[in-house]
């Protein structure tokens, strides 16, 4: 028994280590992704100062993320649907 004792504090050692490790390094990452979003929103802001219609500006961030591909076929079905209920 205790073989089985110091073998499990030998593994709480190193995954303590390790969970420090991986809880420093997301502490790291959020910290980084505040001050990305605190940028983003600067960004935003800018464009709205400047008289830029923010919803429509995050809309084309979106639709610029996805592939050509998928958003043709996207708005081909939007089209398709839309003229279906006879809004087109």
């Amino acid at each position: 028994m205790a073989d089985d004792a110091s073998t499990i504090d030998v593994l709480n050692s190193t995954a303590q280590t390790q969970l420090k490790t991986i809880l420093e390094r997301i502490e790291r990452l959020e910290e980084d992704k505040a001050a990305v979003m605190a940028d983003l929103k600067e960004v935003y802001a800018e464009a709205k100062g400047n008289g830029f219609d923010v919803k429509i500006i995050r809309k084309v961030v979106r639709i610029r993320k996805m592939d050509r591909a998928k958003r043709q076929e996207e708005d081909a079905l939007i089209d398709l649907y839309l003229s279906a209920i006879g809004e087109i």
